[in-house]
């Protein structure tokens, strides 16, 4: 089981892959959500819930993304638990629909697998 540790819900092609959303998803974004200069301190302290979280639903993988300085240490504290990070490799697949003159792209990403650190 790979547990979402991101803001966004996870796409059904994820979901086919074994991804499950926690039942705690609000704690979860607002762990992954600073509205302020975080410190070293902060930055362990939240690792360590998003960590518990995972280590709470028995996941063995967590798909993971987020703030850049916040996700060295998330992978560093999920490893030590012995829960495997991951990230979702999609491709962004365009297409374009003309109609009455008027051409509109449309951008949609196809979850091709995962990338683990």
């Amino acid at each position: 089981m790979i547990i979402n540790l991101t803001q966004h819900n996870a796409s059904l092609e994820q979901v086919r892959a074994g991804v499950i959303e926690p039942e705690s998803k609000e704690l979860v974004k607002e762990f992954l959500t600073f509205d302020s200069l975080p410190n070293q301190e902060e930055i362990l302290k939240r690792v360590s819930k998003l960590a518990t979280i995972a280590e709470m639903h028995g996941a063995h993988a967590a798909m993971i993304g987020g703030a850049p300085f916040l996700m060295s240490a998330l992978e560093r504290e999920l490893k030590n638990r012995r829960i495997t990070p991951v990230y979702a490799f999609s491709k962004r697949v365009v297409t374009e629909r003309t109609t009455d003159g008027k051409t509109e792209k449309i951008s949609v990403f196809r979850h091709l697998g995962f990338v683990e650190v």
